[in-house]
């Protein structure tokens, strides 16, 4: 399976009531007895193991608490020391050399060793791998164990990006002994060790007392799953919750900014929101009628009505705050009558009838029903098809049967996934094929740059996709707790740093 990261984040539906008018000042919170803390989630992860799922919601979970790699990402984006402390690189880029912490043990007490990442590796590049990563393993010529705790990998050619893909929770080290039961029981090395897990309410974790590194401050943590807009501010206010680290009803933000037990964060992401499109879906295969699809829309009016305001207008799959992004978000401007007419010169002067599958999250949702409205001006009716998330995952992800559909990436540098043979867009472009394999060996920053450039002007002209706008990142948390993170790198809800005041 192909590579992909989903995320529920901003944008939930209208809250019901009214502002509420709130006391001139509040009492802020103390931090609870048992020094633990109850995070808000809007999607529950399909099961708990990085290596054999796209669905973001397991690294909202397990990156860097559960479980860990040979390096990671911090709060800024840096590639940081993992399970590795140091490495070096051969001048062509082919060896890797890391050398591992030590002692470590996972969660049962086994040891790691340069065995389990060897193991680990191997195992997400075999052939019947399901990690929904492969490819970023696809370059490793071998890995090779040369003492306990030294690990040498060799690749087949440079790759520039290596030691952020290694940081991916995807690459996460497991034991051969644990790893087949980790979907229900994971068992990794990090500071918290996986507790229960309520179906469809809450995962809970608990402090690792026996974590090889800097122990956390937390003795335990709550994940709770809360998709409703309304019972998510409802949680927050009662306190039945601390943080909701990607908070969906923005609507309300302004109560909290009001309240002094609160503290609300604005933060970026790297989720890029679109309007996928099949390219092999009847009139969808032709560009005019694509191009004419992407002057229809209004990016702005969704951000305002399904956002609240919160995102940022983009022309292509990149993130904005990148020194490589290519502003082209007005190669495709607002021109009904434009996109009229290259829906006539590809022969449907009177438009066509389409079907749009929206997942759960609200941005998807609320964002569909506007993306609807645009498209009937110019004669394109769309069946809105709500959708759960496996059921998406299966329907417009593995098997391919959509026309439309909305969701946020949120893997960062994801760009390559244009270059994937039988990903779910059904695009097949040698040209951009040719600039990612390009883009893979090279190393210098600066030609990265401009290739990443090329490939995002390429996307574009052929309008794979509408590509709408950036996720915000809007955070609510109680204004006593410090060490969430504000933006998001990577998905997650890392908990390493978090403690009560």
């Amino acid at each position: 399976m192909s590579s992909l990261r989903f995320r529920a984040a901003l944008g939930g539906a209208l809250f019901a009531s009214a502002l509420t008018l709130l006391p001139a000042v509040m009492p802020a919170y103390a931090g609870p007895a048992d020094n633990s803390v109850s995070v808000g989630m809007v999607l529950e992860p399909p099961h708990l193991d990085p290596t054999a799922g796209a669905a973001a919601a397991i690294d909202e979970v397990t990156y860097s608490n559960i479980f860990e790699g040979l390096t990671k990402v911090g709060p800024d984006g840096a590639v940081l020391p993992g399970l590795a402390k140091a490495w070096t690189v051969s001048e062509d880029g082919l060896t890797y050399t890391f050398t591992l912490n030590s002692p470590v043990k996972f969660h049962d007490g086994t040891p790691m060793t340069a065995e389990d990442v060897k193991f680990s590796l191997d195992r997400a590049r075999t052939e019947d791998s399901v990690n929904a990563q492969k490819p970023l393993f696809a370059d490793i010529e071998s890995v090779d164990v040369t003492a306990p705790d030294t690990v040498v990998i060799k690749m087949k050619k440079p790759v520039g990006n290596f030691l952020f893909n290694l940081a991916q929770g995807d690459a996460i080290i497991v034991s051969a002994k644990s790893a087949d039961n980790n979907k229900s029981m994971p068992i990794g090395t990090g500071p918290f060790k996986f507790d229960k897990w309520i179906q469809g309410q809450e995962v809970r974790l608990v402090k690792n007392p026996d974590y090889w590194g800097e122990p956390v401050a937390l003795n335990s943590a709550s994940f709770k799953m809360i998709s409703d807009p309304n019972a998510a501010f409802a949680a927050m206010m009662s306190g039945d919750l601390d943080a909701f680290p990607n908070f969906p009803a923005p609507e309300t933000l302004v109560q909290f900014e009001m309240d002094p037990r609160f503290k609300v964060s604005i933060g970026s992401t790297e989720g890029e929101t679109i309007l996928a499109m099949n390219n092999k879906a009847g009139p969808l295969a032709d560009v005019r009628v694509r191009r004419a699809i992407s002057h229809a829309i209004d990016k702005q009016a969704i951000i305002d009505g399904a956002m609240f305001g919160q995102g940022t207008v983009i022309g292509t799959h990149f993130a904005p705050h990148h020194p490589a992004y290519v502003d082209l978000k007005d190669t495709y401007a607002l021109d009904i009558e434009k996109a009229k007419a290259l829906l006539a010169e590809a022969g449907y002067p009177e438009g066509f009838t389409a079907t749009l599958k929206l997942p759960p999250p609200q941005y998807a949702r609320r964002g569909g029903e506007l993306i609807a409205s645009d498209l009937k001006k110019i004669g394109i009716n769309l069946e809105i098809i709500p959708v759960e998330w496996a059921q998406w995952l299966s329907e417009a992800f593995r098997e391919k049967n959509y026309d439309f559909t909305i969701v946020s990436h949120v893997e960062p540098m994801d760009i390559g996934i244009y270059a994937r043979d039988g990903y779910y867009f059904n695009y097949d472009s040698p040209e951009v094929k040719a600039m990612i394999n390009k883009l893979n060996a090279t190393v210098d920053t600066e030609a990265r740059y401009a290739l990443l450039g090329d490939i995002q002007r390429k996307i574009t002209e052929d309008a794979v996709n509408v590509y709408l706008f950036q996720l915000g990142k809007s955070g609510v948390w109680k204004a006593d707790l410090e060490g969430l993170w504000e933006n998001t790198p990577v998905p997650a809800n890392d908990l390493t740093k978090v403690h009560w005041k």
